[in-house]
């Protein structure tokens, strides 16, 4: 009997983590309690507890810290220590100063929910932290408070390394991020969260002509192919084939260029819309038949179909059969036509695995003279 599949389990967010951590030193500074557990409610719906990791009285300030829960989802700042610096003085106005610390990015490019210039904290992370200050103070307690929060990430730096800040003109750390509060395990909204960000930065910077990769590797070869563009133009797209498409035919971009390997290049042929590793022997006995119509050689596409891997059959089919490829390529354009809206010019470009150009083709959609 086969074993039943685990639940995934689900987490919260960054911007979850910085509410609980002002929450956490508004309770010692304004209620003299120190708490072991804060209550931050997500949202959309329901709550979460959230154990206090570090508290500590300063001469002026509190600074209390957690430590952030991504659940079963393969997050770059799961367990990672989100704190605040919170100090709150009597004025003659409400007033909630949220800033960013150490380990925090600043924005300096436009296009994001966030005017640059300001710290990487978005809108429903900054909802959630002024809520937590409500809840404390009791909306000020009939009182005029100023509440000042530093929002800081001791590890930062280094794990913005590993995102795609840099590129979005986010310098200095990791942004802390939450639509709901929640992060759900293997969900797709933070990625398509992401190409959405890359695309509104794009837009914002002029760009016209986007290049679309599946991954860091196919992007490094990309960029340097096409190095005349700017770094903003190039966008990873990951398996979001269809939505990619969708998102950015809305806007004000008038061409696509897929720079992509073989193995996503036969998914994308066959106008898949998302092209996860999965159901590769179906791809495989695409690109046999494929193969069979233009080569009209059936021991060869027999091959392609028994191949392990579309690296397996791409080495097959460069050595003797480039024009099988080439129709790869062809039928790209043909099938990210389908998803994108009339007014986007689209183009393919397939590599190699040592990064060359193996094939490529076009589809222009108005008259174009670019």
């Amino acid at each position: 009997m086969a074993e039943k599949k685990r639940k995934l389990r689900s987490g919260f967010t960054t911007g979850t983590a910085a509410a609980a951590a002002v929450k956490g030193a508004l309770f010692l500074l304004v209620n003299k309690i120190k708490k072991d557990l804060v209550t931050i409610p997500f949202l959309s719906e329901g709550s979460v507890d959230i154990q206090v990791f570090s508290l500590e009285q300063k001469k002026e300030h509190v600074s209390c810290s957690v430590i952030k829960d991504a659940g079963d989802d393969p997050d770059i700042t799961n367990k990672a220590e989100i704190g605040a610096n919170v100090s709150v003085y009597e004025s003659d106005k409400n007033n909630i100063i949220i800033r960013g610390g150490l380990g925090v990015g600043l924005i300096t490019k436009p296009g994001l929910e966030i005017p640059p210039g300001e710290p990487a904290i978005n809108p429903g992370p900054r909802k959630m932290i002024k809520q937590a200050v409500r809840d404390v103070i009791q909306d000020f307690d009939n009182k005029k408070w100023t509440v000042d929060i530093e929002i800081f990430v001791p590890q930062g730096e280094d794990l913005a390394k590993k995102t795609l800040n840099l590129k979005l003109g986010i310098i200095g750390g990791i942004s802390i991020l939450g639509t709901t509060g929640i992060v759900k395990p293997m969900s797709h909204e933070a990625y398509i969260a992401t190409i959405r960000s890359s695309l509104c930065v794009a837009q914002a910077t002029g760009v016209r002509k986007l290049y679309f990769t599946t991954g860091r590797r196919s992007e490094r070869f990309a960029e340097e192919i096409f190095k005349s563009d700017p770094k903003e133009a190039f966008v990873q797209t990951g398996d979001f084939f269809g939505k990619s498409l969708e998102m950015a035919s809305k806007m004000s971009f008038e061409k696509i260029v897929f720079v992509v390997f073989f193995g996503k290049a036969v998914k994308m042929a066959k106008g898949v819309y998302h092209t996860h590793a999965g159901k590769s022997t179906l791809s495989l006995d695409q690109l046999a038949s494929w193969t069979n119509d233009i080569t009209k050689n059936p021991k060869l596409s027999e091959k392609i179909q028994q191949s392990n891997t579309a690296r397996e059959a791409f080495f097959m089919l460069k050595e003797n059969h480039i024009e099988v490829i080439e129709d790869i390529s062809q039928k790209i354009v043909q099938s990210a036509a389908l998803y994108a809206l009339p007014h986007i010019n689209i183009k393919s470009v397939i590599l190699d695995y040592d990064g060359a150009v193996i094939a490529e083709a076009e589809l222009k959609r108005k008259e174009d003279d670019r």
